[in-house]
């Protein structure tokens, strides 16, 4: 049965500068000034320049039959509720620098495909087995291998090509190919990876126990099983010691180091912060703080047309595009601004929290932090802060940091207190360091060490934390 009725909602909607505003704080440095040109792209009312008060047209002023024209929306100054930022010291100040007009460098490599096929280029194949040639190479993965069954690459070759060739003709090319540096490179798996290396070192003694290593006991070299190792092939402790580090030090990944056009990303900091006798001194990066102003032209374009008759439609209707124009360039200012506010505020309210970290750059005094916490202390939402910590990062004499890295929770204490998991992090890490390599702490053993030194914390955040770390379990961390 349908029936109609009524009801009454109440609902909450971002408006338009809210939801400009968000978008921009989420954005890291690097990426403002390319959002900052795009938004000049399609807002001539918007140009680079410092603010000057003639420059701002009279928003009081409305015209006939346009009387409500943003009267629903909200401001982003009401929303947001913040301080204007002018007192705040924005990094280049003084004097101005090259280096933040800097773009960032681009190096260009040869491929590891191009490379490859330079180097197919040079054996004498006939244009069947160069096609071969180039269908393996192009079914070599980011890691240096072909993981592709052969027989799947003859079916592509017959398919897309129109090649009819067997598996024992592709493996032939597929071994010269093997040839061909890095070493390693066009291996099926990562014992083949690492015999196609060994292969081009002097073949002595030791050369030739790795290979029988890798052939006959690839799976105890992986378990680290040593000693059963060294009674299968009745060798020394020395003999093998000097064979598994041959191992060690080879590439499992040939091809990590093959890279085309890359673009290296130096992290650029949205914060600075400097010691100044004891007193922290923090600045802004200046490319945050970009100088945008309404177009001069634009704001007496509408004084002009908002002074002229307005019963002509055509005039009306320009009136309104440049209004609009004018309103969405104020807006994308506003904007910048509050950025800059919520980016000081929040990176504020971290240094204070973790204010013993930034004095000495010591990781054992992080305090546990989290979101609530800056967000409780700048009377901010947590989204907020997140989006602020996830993207941004600071500058200090200890190197930098992202924002990110100053939140952990906490882990109890025998003196009541909470230990940052951090510093807990830190100190397990420590542990292992120190650790016999013969016979390597187990994780029952860590968390009782942890436990002596006032750490309450289990044997499976032990494992879950050293995880987090990348350190392998102890039999894994065992050496001759």
């Amino acid at each position: 049965m349908q029936r109609l009725d009524l009801r009454q909602l109440l609902s909450q909607k971002l408006s338009p500068q809210q939801i400009q505003f968000i978008k921009l704080l989420q954005i890291p440095t690097v990426e403002l000034e390319a959002r900052i040109k795009e938004e000049m792209e399609v807002n001539p009312a918007l140009e680079e320049g410092r603010e000057e008060p003639e420059n701002e047209y009279n928003e009081t002023e409305e015209y006939e039959g346009e009387e409500d024209y943003g009267k629903d929306e909200i401001d982003i100054n009401d929303y947001l509720n913040d301080d204007e930022i002018s007192g705040y010291k924005m990094q280049g100040d003084r004097g101005g620098s090259d280096d933040d007009d800097r773009e960032m460098p681009i190096a260009v490599t040869t491929s590891l495909t191009d490379n490859l096929l330079d180097q197919l280029g040079f054996l004498d194949l006939d244009d069947k087995q160069y096609n071969i040639g180039m269908q393996l190479i192009g079914s070599i993965d980011s890691d240096g291998y072909i993981r592709r069954e052969l027989s799947s690459i003859a079916n592509d070759l017959a398919f897309s090509q129109n090649i009819m060739t067997t598996e024992e003709e592709i493996e032939q090319v597929l071994h010269m190919i093997q040839t061909f540096d890095p070493a390693g490179i066009a291996a099926r798996d990562l014992p083949e990876c690492l015999l196609l290396q060994l292969d081009r070192r002097e073949q002595d003694e030791t050369t030739q126990l790795a290979e029988r290593i890798i052939k006959e006991s690839f799976e105890e070299f992986t378990k680290k099983h040593y000693q059963k190792i060294q009674s299968k092939f009745s060798v020394t402790e020395e003999e093998l010691k000097k064979a598994i580090d041959v191992i060690i030090k080879l590439n499992p990944k040939p091809g990590g180091s093959g890279a085309g056009m890359t673009r290296v990303q130096y992290i650029i900091p949205d914060f600075i912060l400097t010691n100044e006798n004891g007193q922290l001194q923090l600045s802004l990066n200046s490319r945050n703080a970009p100088d945008l102003r309404i177009s001069r032209s634009y704001a007496d374009m509408f004084d002009a047309y908002d002074k002229s008759d307005k019963k002509d439609k055509k005039l009306k209707e320009t009136v309104t595009f440049v209004k609009q124009k004018l309103d969405a360039a104020k807006w994308f200012i506003d904007a910048i601004r509050q950025r800059q506010n919520t980016l000081l505020r929040t990176m504020e309210a971290i240094i204070k929290y973790q204010h013993e970290f930034f004095l000495e750059g010591d990781e054992s005094k992080l305090r546990p932090m989290i979101l609530k916490d800056i967000a409780e202390e700048i009377g901010m939402d947590i989204s907020t802060v997140s989006r602020v910590a996830n993207s941004k990062a600071v500058q200090t004499e200890f190197g930098i940091y992202p924002l990110k890295y100053f939140f952990s929770e906490g882990i109890a204490t025998d003196s009541g207190e909470d230990a940052s998991s951090r510093e807990v992090k830190h100190i397990l890490k420590e542990i292992i360091d120190k650790e016999s390599k013969r016979k390597p702490l187990s994780d029952e053993k860590i968390e009782k060490m942890l436990n002596e030194k006032g750490y309450n914390i289990a044997r499976r955040t032990v494992a879950k934390y050293r995880e987090q770390l990348n350190i392998p379990v102890a039999r894994l961390r065992k050496e001759l």
